[in-house]
Formats: structure tokens, C-alpha cells, sequence
């Protein structure tokens, strides 16, 4: 791999020429991604120590219009960072449409880092590599350009560059222990890194090798931004000309998005009997008692032990809950009765509706990474991610391919969210056709709930058998032995109260080694 490298040394005319002409095209170039806003631009930089990697970031930023250009540089995740999964830093890191983020110590450096370093076994090495091509996956497939730059030294190059720097005095700042510590493991190193580029070069995201000690590296790096520039304009025009073409088709009827009868989602959904009722006086000693231990629970979670309390056996993290469910259903009912159970501090509501024009400047996912909660906090999403493969399916916003790929998307992203350790529980909240009339109509009729009736709940009545269908295949695809839905026959409010607030504190309990 390595021997494939991309870069000459040129004469200082040559260079000179060739700089201008690539600096005219890039701004070129950068201008008409920022016009169009039809993808956004990641460069990714990696490669050896002392392999020239800041200078050329210096000069594409000397070359560009640093208004629209950010740079990021990572090193060990930050407190706030280490509290999070792995790639949340990365995704609050992706610029919008229209903009380009060069990323330093992106995703590909702590999993080179600890297998090379021997702390990561090789299992959860693979699954790393694994997760890092699903991840760039979904990037192109949300629109985002990804150009991925190796820098590379022999050992010969790089042991004389190391040295060159660190003899004079204005350089020698730049070269620390730990780069020396780091080429001791060399052939380890470069082992490694040629077997991650094979794994994760692919064609919507190829490595480009750059020979490090030449001058013409810069031009390299400039020229496949450049490429990387035309071709995302190349792909946004034909994108806005299948919309354009896609808007004068009218939509399918809504009975195209019905699942068939052999979904087992489908007919849970369609069975439920809805005939359990929890009278008011036992309602009330049952959600006091599912309020105090959820309390508890908490407390515990957040580190907060009352004398006589266990502590926890397990690291505390956060909690994150998901309501799901038709119109009416009860779910924000549902979150008022866990909120009113904890401490005002400790608890962040995330109410999800159409997305506002920022959001839709960035992947889908991206909304729902931001506010991942720190260690000991609960969030509860009002609706969530699951949004791709209802509302925007049913009602066609999102294309076939978009939202059969979200199924995907979207146990990863949970998958990511367990793997770190989030205590993850998803409600989805199922209400009879005739409970939701009745309720609809009560809030027609009440002054102080006429807020939360409007004409587009009518409209998605009359898609009924759409929504349930949409929502018998997501249960399908996304209920998994580690994430779980829970079902809650919701016409009778008491009992699904109750019954959510006893599931989420039976979760939390197993996470803390109750």
C-alpha cells in the first residue's frame, strides 16, 4: 500500500506555476460547493510523524477562502468527550452543506493508536475498522464528501525529518517524546495503518497515499480536494434534477406503505386487545411507588448514595428514552410523570418536529448526536430517529432507498449508544383508532388542550393504516435483544404510566447491578 505513493519533487518555478493554477481552481471550486450547498467537504488527515502533514493544512488554508474552511485537531477525548461514545466529537465536528472541515486525529487515529499500542485487543480492533466503513457509509450516503489523505516517511525519511527539526532551535518545539516513542514501534505502526487503509479504502471514500518527503505533497492533497470539489457538484446537479423530476410524480397512496400481513409488528399492533384498566385508587399508590424507586434509581446513577443505599456496581452512565407512537397516544403525558419523579438538574426533554433549515444541512443523525447526555443524566426524546422510517416514509419525504437503509442507520447508532454503555429504553405507545377520536375531540373541546390539535393530526388519521403499517416494520427491524421496544396498550392512561415508568426503572436497576 504504502509504496503507492502520489506526490514528485518539482523545481521551484514548476511548483510556483502549478500552485497558482490549482489555487484559482480550488477557490473556484469552493465557491460553487458553497453556492450550490449540494454536499459538505471532510478531509481527514493522517499519516507519519513529521510527514509534512501541518504545512500542508497550513497551505490549503492559505490557498482557500478560510471563511467556509475549519479546522479541527483532536487528541485524547476531553472529559465532556469521554462521556459520550467515540464519534460524537466527530459528528458535532461535520460541517454543513456547503462548507469544508479538515479533521487532524480524526476517527482513524485511536483505533491505529491502541492496536499498534497493544491496549486494544484484536477483536474490538476489527469491530472499530468495522464500524468506521458503516460510519463513512452513511456520510456518502447523506451527502458528505470524504477525502482521506495518508502522509507517509519511510523509516529512513522519517527518523532523518525527526532529527532535522529537532536540530534547530525555531523547529525542535514540534518534535515531542511521544513522537519519538512512536517511531520505536514503527514497523508496527505502518503494519497496521497499511492494513486499516486496505480495510477502509473504498469507492466513495479511497485513500490517497501522499509521499511525504517531497515539496509537491501540498499539490497532491490540493488536487484531490479539488477532485473531490467537482465531483460533489457533479453529484448535487443530478440530485436536484431526480428531485425536480421526483416532485411532478405524485405520491403512491397511502396503502402502498402497508406492510403485509406476515409482519409480526404489524400484528402485535393489530391485536392488542386494549382491555386492562388500573382504577384511580390504586393508580395513584402505584405511580407514587414507580416515581420514589425511579428517584432512587437515579440518584444512584448520578452518584448520589443516601446512607443504607448500595453503591453501584457498574459505571453510571446515562439513560436515554425514546417515545414513540401515534397521535394522541399519551407520550407526553408519559414524560411528565418521569420528569416529576427526578431532579430538575439531572433530566434534559428533547421534543423532535420537522427539521429546522440548520438541521437539514447536515446528515439526518446528526440532530440526535448533539444532545447525548453526560454521565448520570436521563434524556428522553419526544418522538426521535425513528421519524425516517415513519412520518418521512409514510409521508414521502424521505425516498425508499433513504429510509430501507435507516433501519440500518439506526441500530448502529443504538448500537453505539449500548456499546458505551447507555442504559436504552424505547416506548412505543399504542392507542385504539376509536381512543384517538375520543381524544382528539376532548382536546376540540377544552380551551387549555386546543394546543394540541391541529389540522395536521386529522390529516394523519386519515393515514392511519399507513402510520401502523410503517410502524409494524420498524418494530420488526429495530427490536433487538440489547435495544428492545416496549409495547404499551395506552388507552387507558393510568396503566400505561405506570407500566413505562416501571420498565425504565427496571432498566436502570440491571445497568447499576440490581
Amino acid at each position: 500500500m504504502f509504496d503507492l505513493l502520489e506526490g514528485e519533487a518539482l523545481d521551484s518555478s514548476t511548483y510556483e506555476a502549478q500552485v497558482a493554477e490549482l489555487r484559482a481552481d480550488l477557490l473556484d471550486a469552493q465557491y460553487e460547493l458553497l453556492d450550490g450547498k449540494h454536499a459538505s467537504v471532510v478531509v481527514l488527515i493522517n499519516g507519519v510523524d513529521g510527514a509534512g502533514k501541518g504545512e500542508t493544512v497550513n497551505l490549503l488554508a492559505e490557498w482557500m477562502d478560510t471563511r467556509h474552511l475549519s479546522t479541527e485537531a483532536f487528541v485524547e477525548p476531553t472529559a465532556e468527550e469521554a462521556q459520550r461514545p467515540p464519534l460524537w466529537r466527530f459528528w458535532r465536528a461535520l460541517p454543513p452543506k456547503g462548507k469544508i472541515s479538515v479533521l487532524f486525529g480524526n476517527w482513524y487515529t485511536m483505533p491505529i493508536l491502541g492496536r499498534a499500542l497493544r491496549s486494544v485487543p484484536k477483536k474490538e480492533f476489527a469491530e472499530q475498522v468495522d464500524e468506521i466503513r458503516r460510519f463513512e457509509r452513511l456520510l456518502h450516503e447523506e451527502g458528505v464528501v470524504l477525502i482521506k489523505l495518508w502522509f507517509h516517511l519511510s523509516k529512513k525519511q522519517q527518523r532523518k525529518r525527526l532529527q532535522h527539526l529537532e536540530k534547530h532551535r525555531h523547529t525542535r518545539w514540534r518534535v515531542t517524546e511521544r513522537d519519538w516513542a512512536n517511531f520505536a514501534k514503527y514497523d508496527r505502526f505502518a503494519k497496521i495503518s497499511a492494513r486499516v487503509l486496505d480495510a477502509t479504502t473504498t469507492e466513495a471514500a479511497p485513500w490517497h497515499v501522499v509521499d511525504g518527503s517531497v515539496n509537491g505533497r501540498a499539490l497532491v492533497a490540493g488536487r484531490a480536494i479539488l477532485e473531490a470539489l467537482r465531483a460533489a457538484k457533479s453529484r448535487g446537479d443530478a440530485a436536484a434534477s431526480h428531485a425536480s423530476a421526483a416532485a411532478n410524480v405524485p405520491p403512491p397512496p397511502p396503502s402502498s406503505t402497508v406492510v403485509g400481513e406476515m409482519s409480526v409488528g404489524a400484528h402485535r399492533l393489530r391485536t392488542l386487545p386494549f382491555s386492562e384498566r388500573l382504577s384511580k385508587d390504586r393508580y395513584e399508590p402505584a405511580i407514587e411507588a414507580a416515581q420514589a424507586r425511579l428517584n432512587g434509581l437515579a440518584r444512584r446513577l448520578g452518584g448520589i448514595v443516601s446512607a443504607g443505599e448500595k453503591a453501584p456496581s457498574a459505571p453510571a452512565r446515562g439513560v436515554v428514552v425514546v417515545f414513540e407512537g401515534m397521535d394522541a397516544a399519551g407520550k407526553g403525558g408519559a414524560i411528565r410523570r418521569i420528569t416529576h419523579a427526578l431532579d430538575a438538574r439531572a433530566y434534559g426533554v428533547v421534543p423532535i418536529a420537522a427539521p429546522t433549515p440548520e438541521e437539514r444541512a447536515f446528515p439526518y443523525l446528526w440532530r440526535f448526536w448533539k444532545p447525548l447526555p453526560g454521565d448520570g443524566r436521563v434524556l428522553l426524546f419526544d418522538r426521535s430517529w425513528y421519524g425516517r422510517v415513519l412520518v418521512e416514509r409514510v409521508e414521502g419525504f424521505a425516498s425508499e432507498r433513504t429510509w430501507t437503509r435507516g433501519y440500518q442507520e439506526i441500530v448502529d447508532f443504538e448500537g453505539q449508544l449500548l456499546k458505551h454503555g447507555y442504559v436504552l429504553a424505547k416506548f412505543w405507545l399504542a392507542v385504539s383508532k376509536a381512543e384517538q377520536l375520543k381524544r382528539f375531540q376532548e382536546r376540540e373541546h377544552t380551551r387549555f388542550k386546543r394546543f394540541k390539535i391541529t389540522p395536521e393530526d386529522w390529516r394523519n388519521r386519515d393515514k392511519w393504516d399507513a402510520y401502523q403499517g410503517a410502524a409494524g416494520e420498524m418494530l420488526d427491524h429495530t427490536h433487538t435483544a440489547a435495544a428492545p421496544w416496549t409495547i404499551v396498550e395506552a388507552d387507558d392512561k393510568h396503566l400505561a404510566r405506570v407500566q413505562i415508568l416501571e420498565t425504565l426503572a427496571d432498566q436502570i436497576a440491571a445497568a447499576l447491578g440490581d
